[in-house]
């Protein structure tokens, strides 16, 4: 696949980009007022007009800002909005004197649906279209799967399966292409079991296709567009091949990006988010600097000191019959061993690792809403992963898995020794 470089910084990817900074870090803005001259600017810049009307916008925008220096010094996205500035008065040749009428806001006009064919049209660039930009005679793209959900529990592209403590924002993704971040709060206080509460997907501006698009949920608020308002991937030729679908309202969520051959599914179940991605395997290792890979989850699964052992968590609760706990302001008495799986069982008949994940969760939460979580997770499964044979994953597979990086490094170890003491033999015998 061909990467190109992208068009330069827009209106609309500055005032993404502030969003993204007040998104990640709430706190540091609450004094800070960037917000509000953010969204004026947003606001009257939203449809298209004269050169001098944007100029006009634009420096009312950089007064507004520097109104806020004081509160806002040290902030993240009142600098980024600075350079921003700069950049836009540079593009579009704009004085820094001049009118700055405080800038009206426009009635946008209504967004433009995509069409129900999802076919790709003629006049689109094949580049747009992942499958049809690889070369003629190349292998079928291999897809792979990752999905995130629960207390959580994590499915990486290698088909590990793990559950994690990761309290806090971590990344699942950062590529090339695009980057995700997830927000897991805890489930019930003093347990170390968390779960999604806020999930932010930025999708980079590519080549003639797409704009750079941001896409931010978090609970109570599964919105069906992008932060800017928009459900496609801009003003570019291939803009459908980034498109939102609304399936569910307020609950399911599904992002295409075939550009990239991506299908992202999102699901609010109780009051938790849930991740699922499609993705080929060119663009899952798209990495830009390997160093800083390692907190790559969906690649590289959960550090070690995150992760939650699973086996030890059940023989304890299975001895106990009773590790159970009502959370607090839900009419749940909790569940003994026995009851969760008997719960589980109702909506996941087959007794694999989403099916120990379900009673993992009801018995460290007591959230009845869980079993759903696990049984969607399942679902998507089928829906993106490209082999059948592996919806299933049960725990020797996962045992397996991690025997093998062990035994790997070990023979690895074993292999330096015996070549390192043929080394010293020939040398004492050459002495």
């Amino acid at each position: 696949m061909v990467m190109g470089k992208g068009a330069g910084p827009s209106a609309l990817q500055v005032c993404q980009f502030v969003v993204l900074f007040l998104c990640l870090f709430p706190t540091a803005t609450l004094q800070c007022k960037i917000l509000k001259c953010n969204s004026e600017f947003w606001a009257s810049t939203s449809s298209s007009g004269p050169e001098e009307e944007f100029c006009t916008a634009l420096r009312a925008y950089n007064n507004c800002v520097r109104r806020t220096a004081r509160t806002c010094r040290g902030d993240l996205a009142y600098h980024s909005a600075q350079h921003g500035i700069e950049d836009l008065m540079s593009q579009h040749n704009c004085s820094k004197e001049g009118p700055t009428t405080q800038p009206h806001a426009r009635t946008p006009p209504p967004p433009v649906q995509p069409p129900p064919d999802i076919n790709v049209p003629s006049d689109r660039p094949e580049v747009c279209h992942y499958e049809r930009s690889l070369p003629r005679n190349a292998a079928p793209p291999n897809y792979t799967h990752c999905g995130f959900f629960g207390d959580p529990h994590l499915r990486t592209f290698n088909d590990d399966f793990q559950t994690c403590k990761v309290e806090g924002a971590w990344p699942l993704i950062h590529n090339k292409y695009l980057s995700v971040q997830v927000t897991n709060t805890p489930v019930v206080p003093g347990s170390s079991a968390t779960a999604t509460s806020k999930l932010t997907i930025i999708f980079k501006n590519f080549q003639e296709c797409v704009d750079q698009k941001m896409y931010h949920a978090e609970t109570d608020e599964l919105p069906a567009a992008f932060a800017d308002g928009s459900k496609n991937g801009g003003d570019r030729h291939g803009a459908n091949t980034l498109r939102i679908v609304e399936k569910v309202p307020g609950q399911h969520v599904e992002i295409q990006a075939r550009y990239i051959g991506t299908t992202i599914v999102v699901r609010q179940v109780g009051r938790y988010l849930t991740f699922a991605v499609r993705m080929p395997e060119e663009v899952v290792n798209s990495v830009e600097d390997q160093d800083n890979q390692d907190l790559y989850l969906c690649l590289h699964g959960c550090p070690a000191n995150q992760r939650i052992d699973f086996r030890t968590f059940r023989a304890h609760a299975a001895e106990s019959q009773g590790l159970g706990r009502e959370r607090s302001g839900t009419p749940t008495h909790g569940f003994t061993y026995q009851s969760a799986m008997s719960k589980c069982k109702e909506r996941l008949p087959v007794e694999d690792l989403y099916f120990q994940s379900c009673v993992f969760d009801l018995l460290s939460s007591g959230d009845i809403n869980f079993t759903l979580a696990a049984y969607y997770a399942f679902e998507d499964v089928k829906m993106l992963h490209s082999n059948k044979d592996k919806y299933h994953l049960f725990e020797r597979d996962t045992i397996f898995n991690s025997a093998s990086e062990r035994w790997g490094f070990s023979f690895l170890i074993l292999i330096s020794l015996v070549v390192a003491q043929l080394w010293t033999d020939l040398c004492f015998i050459c002495l």
